[in-house]
């Protein structure tokens, strides 16, 4: 089930970007906000974050222990993100840079699918044990952290849907 939902946020960040030139995807709708190109970075990095995080719990049975806050039980609980806007303050929101080329932010969406997919198979195959801690939500295990990408993907539709309107 994962799997398939994260495939098909996926595909949908992907269908859009082919949709938008280079132009708008650097576009800023004010200076106080990201681009929509910024936005395709910050969810590259995070991801690719969430995917350390996926391997150090499948080669690891460290913290099997360790819990979730209750705000993460409860974001897990409804399998999406509050419905508020979050402050850019954590250190990997700061000074997100514009893209270079669309066609190096396909190239790195089609990447992260294609390793999340393989991901998939090893959380599967392997039954992993070890957690590792989410800086605010507490210890997520290779599985909660599969699923908090695909939910941190989706929450950021509502982001898109506002630059989208300003464009």
């Amino acid at each position: 089930m994962h799997l398939t939902k994260l495939n098909d946020t996926l595909n949908i960040w992907i269908t859009a970007l082919q949709g938008y030139d280079y132009d708008t995807l650097v576009a800023k709708p004010d200076p106080e906000t990201w681009s929509l190109g910024q936005v395709y970075l910050h969810l590259l990095s995070e991801t690719n974050y969430y995917i350390e995080q996926i391997e150090y719990c499948l080669t690891h049975h460290e913290n099997a222990s360790g819990q979730m806050a209750e705000n993460g039980l409860l974001m897990f609980a409804n399998n999406e993100f509050p419905d508020e806007r979050i402050k850019n303050d954590a250190p990997s929101n700061q000074n997100v840079p514009q893209p270079t080329s669309k066609s190096d932010l396909l190239e790195q969406m089609f990447s992260l699918k294609t390793q999340l997919n393989l991901l998939w198979a090893k959380i599967m195959d392997i039954k992993p044990l070890g957690k590792t801690k989410h800086p605010g939500l507490g210890y997520f295990s290779a599985q909660e952290w599969f699923q908090f990408a695909e939910m941190h993907l989706r929450h950021h539709f509502r982001q898109k849907k506002r630059i989208d309107k300003q464009q």
